[in-house]
């Protein structure tokens, strides 16, 4: 937790528990997935805890949004460059530490310096695939 104390998050009972769930996921939940689960511990912590806390943590790079799906924004504790499979069924999204050399064809670059991509890869997972039987 020394990693958030030097960001200047003030650790409370309630941002433990929301660092303790992200630590280390790989479900990239949603706000309120988060939410939901940490509830269970603190049934009077608000979604705003939630919702604050996920911003500050966007905002000190220590998290990423996630824009994969339409309906919700999700969170990845992971920050290191990384692409994703995403089911296209149930929405699971799974890590693929590959990095992929790609470059755009001369002049479509419209004059910008590309730093990073992000690729995704859409499909159906193996209990989603195996339900279409």
């Amino acid at each position: 937790m020394k990693k958030y104390r030097d960001i200047g998050l003030k650790l409370t009972p309630q941002r433990l528990a929301i660092l303790d769930y992200l630590e280390g996921n790989k479900c990239h939940p949603s706000a309120d997935d988060i939410y939901k689960e940490v509830l269970k511990k603190f049934p009077t912590m608000s979604f705003a805890t939630v919702y604050n806390t996920l911003a500050t943590l966007k905002e000190k790079n220590t998290i990423r949004e996630l824009t994969i799906d339409p309906g919700k924004k999700r969170y990845d504790s992971n920050t290191e460059p990384h692409n994703h499979l995403i089911c296209v069924s149930c929405n699971q999204v799974i890590d693929i530490h590959v990095q992929f050399n790609l470059d755009l064809p001369q002049g479509m670059n419209k004059d910008f310096t590309v730093l990073r991509n992000h690729v995704e890869f859409h499909g159906l997972c193996p209990l989603c695939k195996e339900k279409q039987l």
